[in-house]
């Protein structure tokens, strides 16, 4: 395994990660002793890298992950997330001090853990002052019980100004970035990457199969047994423009002699600004295909055929799970009001 470093943090993580969301139940492997001889297995294979949430299945995730790690834990980078829901209370969730300071708890508790490597805000809150994040998670820093920290699915813009406050304030600076990136969401390539990069970030990709699109085990016109395509709250496989651009990889796959997986696995850390790309195998079957394409390369004439069904900086359809800022979100701040609509 050729590990890379995390930006500028010293940090050596494998180019891929083992992502633990669907390890628990109630829609990923709901056999605990399963998921751990999964997390096992992957270690074994040179993944030093394990990404977890504390809002994957309401903290089973990460007590999954914290179950597997004893005796093991001192040679992985582990990371987890907070910021998503994790019950009613309407502050329990958001960056808030009161909530992040009650989060980190909860997952050291949840992992068996006195430290987490990488600690991320997994979606930006516009309700929190970016300060009164950065300086919640740098008093972590200072405790000892964080190491490093990170945001995930975070607009460009939302990125540098962390940057600048952090400067500005003498606060620690977000180390990691952790956006969507696959062959059919490369958005990213167009300002995220070249940011990351500009300010030092390690960037952990979150998705290279496109959320099971890129399997092949779906396919246009056919049922699939791929369990995300029957939730409802998926509708990426309903996409036509997604599912005519898979079609189109699958036949270059099948060219170049390539599993669908290990295509798409790839051209994900293939990329100069991507340090490791996060794989999130259900069931062993699933992590031994995975493994499988650990030594694959793709050529510069591979890339290039890809350039040309996804060009480059561009998505297809819109990915389930991406961001939205509030000004897509709401419609009052995207209207005026109706007085104000015109010019007469």
């Amino acid at each position: 395994m050729q590990y890379r470093t995390l930006g500028r943090t010293g940090i050596k993580v494998s180019p891929y990660g083992l992502g633990a969301l669907m390890l628990g139940a109630p829609i990923g492997n709901p056999d605990h002793d399963d998921s751990i001889r999964i997390i096992h297995k992957a270690l074994d294979a040179g993944v030093n890298l394990i990404d977890t949430a504390d809002a994957y299945s309401q903290g089973t995730s990460e007590e999954v992950v914290g179950k597997a790690l004893k005796g093991r834990r001192d040679n992985v980078v582990l990371a987890t997330k907070l910021s998503r829901p994790m019950g009613d209370d309407p502050n329990q969730q958001g960056s808030s001090r009161r909530w992040i300071m009650t989060a980190v708890e909860n997952s050291l508790r949840r992992l068996g853990t006195d430290h987490i490597d990488l600690y991320q805000i997994h979606r930006p809150d516009p309700d929190t002052d970016i300060e009164e994040t950065l300086s919640a998670l740098s008093d972590l820093i200072h405790s000892g019980k964080v190491r490093a920290i990170g945001s995930s699915t975070t607009p460009a813009s939302d990125i540098v100004e962390a940057q600048w406050v952090a400067e500005r304030r003498g606060l620690e600076r977000f180390r990691a970035e952790q956006p969507p990136y696959s062959i059919l969401n490369r958005g990213i390539e167009t300002e995220v990457l070249p940011v990351t990069r500009r300010y030092g970030m390690g960037t952990l990709v979150w998705g290279p199969l496109a959320q099971g699109m890129l399997t092949g085990r779906v396919r246009k016109g056919q049922q699939t047994d791929l369990v995300r395509a029957t939730m409802p709250f998926f509708k990426v496989f309903e996409n036509e423009l997604r599912l005519d651009a898979v079609e189109r990889l699958i036949s270059l796959a099948k060219e170049a002699g390539l599993p669908m997986t290990h295509l798409a696995m790839a051209f994900a850390i293939a990329h100069p600004g991507v340090t490791s790309a996060l794989i999130g195998p259900r069931t062993m079957e699933h992590l031994d295909d995975l493994i499988a394409g650990f030594d694959v390369t793709l050529t510069d004439d591979l890339l290039d055929r890809i350039d040309e069904i996804v060009p480059p900086g561009t998505d297809v359809g819109t990915l389930d799970q991406a961001y939205l800022p509030p000004d897509l979100l709401s419609p009052g701040l995207r209207r005026r009001p109706m007085s104000e609509r015109t010019a007469a």
